[in-house]
């Protein structure tokens, strides 16, 4: 395991620090792969002690990836709101007789995902709610249709939520399932419906969410069968520090050792303002400041060695907070998204879609190296001379206006 050379700030930071967090990371310095105890003690660091944390975050980050933060250019695509399962932290479900439910048809899918291609973007991420009523094959089949007309696009697409909903749908084996939606051109998948890896936690979320060793796996089967993953956390509504390192982190860290399936892991934090959970006084309102860049930081140093990729979530952070965790571990700006539905139904006001010239004004702001990458994090270009940048594409794209989602009706799907 690669070892963090310690510079002035670095050293300075640490060594002013509290005496066991000084000695953990000391300990991290020498290569030593942390435990749940020593987690739980940085997971829990305030003042110099967080200071010191996120300084040594940043140091190992730029040891082990460089000075690099990346992006993708990519299309978010909703394909329908209508969902049974209620997630209590969930603004963006309807029922299927709600006013504002809709559907897209493939053709809408499609269209979407070629305007995506024309303006540069290699990756679609494709998710949505789970109607009752859908077929069997209508995931394989979406999938086929975006493959079929656009054989470039890299499809990411179907949280393992969607994929058991399908295994349950079509009665088929999990793997047969999987290498079926390989074979059909499957690119990789998000690894969303994570939450926390802990049941006691999913049960107050959610319910009816797949538990979580149902979703460790799905992911695993996932990446023995050559697919890659990403993998997420969301933080600041029930959940307690332990929760975020022995119960998720720290399993992370195992499957990744066992299956080197994970491109990135991907903190998210609550976004509570129009979700069941905290109106009903379930959950605290969504994590302050220091509490983004503490998880940030800690998932640096505790997934250190294994997923070397930390991708920071802009549309639920805003830009000031996503800058300060880039310098507190993260290397990966996320996508342009170019449009979002489900943060937004949640409550977040930070914006639909970045362009790639403001991500690389804004990496070149904290000093850093604007690079786009492909979903599996090839980089496709390193923009280290802006006067070799490409000219500015359109000021904006043309966002889809929510009055052309076609309205939900049974057996749509």
């Amino acid at each position: 395991m690669a070892t963090p050379l310690m510079n002035g700030r670095t050293l300075g930071a640490v060594e002013t620090c509290p005496a066991e967090t000084r000695e953990i990371l000391h300990s991290a310095t020498c290569g030593a792969e942390l435990t749940f105890e020593q987690g739980l003690v940085l997971a829990t660091a305030e003042g110099p002690a967080l200071e010191a944390l996120v300084a040594f975050a940043d140091r190992l980050r730029r040891e082990t990836v460089g000075d690099a933060i990346t992006y993708v250019v990519n299309r978010n695509i909703n394909f329908t709101n209508v969902c049974f399962v209620g997630c209590s932290f969930c603004g963006f479900g309807r029922g299927p007789g709600a006013p504002d439910a809709y559907s897209l048809s493939f053709d809408e899918v499609v269209r979407r995902a070629r305007e995506a291609w024309d303006r540069g973007a290699t990756e679609v991420c494709v998710q949505g709610g789970l109607p009752r009523d859908l077929d069997g094959f209508f995931y394989r089949d979406l999938l086929r249709a975006i493959k079929h007309a656009i054989p470039g696009m890299h499809v990411h697409a179907f949280s393992p939520m969607e994929i058991d909903y399908g295994v349950t749908k079509t009665g088929m084996a999990l793997r047969d399932y999987l290498l079926m939606m390989k074979d059909e051109g499957l690119g990789s998948i998000p690894g969303t419906a994570a939450e926390i890896l802990d049941d006691r936690v999913r049960k107050e979320l959610s319910p009816n969410k797949l538990p979580g060793a149902r979703w460790v796996e799905i992911i695993t089967a996932a990446h023995e069968l050559g697919i890659p993953t990403t993998s997420t956390m969301m933080y600041g509504h029930v959940e307690e520090p332990a929760d975020w390192v022995v119960r998720h982190m720290l399993l992370l860290r195992a499957i990744q050792k066992r299956t080197g399936g994970f491109t990135e892991f991907v903190p998210l934090g609550f976004i509570h303002e129009n979700t069941r959970l905290y109106r009903h006084g379930g959950a605290r309102p969504g994590a302050k400041r220091e509490e983004h860049l503490r998880v940030h930081a800690l998932a640096r140093v505790l997934l250190h060695g294994a997923i070397k990729n930390l991708q920071v979530s802009w549309v639920k952070l805003g830009f000031e907070v996503s800058l300060a965790c880039l310098q507190a571990g993260a290397n990966d700006f996320s996508g342009t998204l170019m449009e979002e539905s489900i943060s937004k139904a949640a409550g977040a006001t930070f914006g639909e879609y970045v362009s790639p010239e403001e991500f690389r004004a804004r990496i070149r702001s904290i000093g850093r190296v604007p690079a786009e990458r492909t979903t599996t994090y090839k980089i496709r270009r390193l923009f280290d001379d802006p006067k070799l940048d490409p000219r500015p594409t359109a000021a904006r794209l043309p966002m889809v206006r929510e009055e052309s989602h076609v309205p939900y009706t049974e057996g749509a799907y």
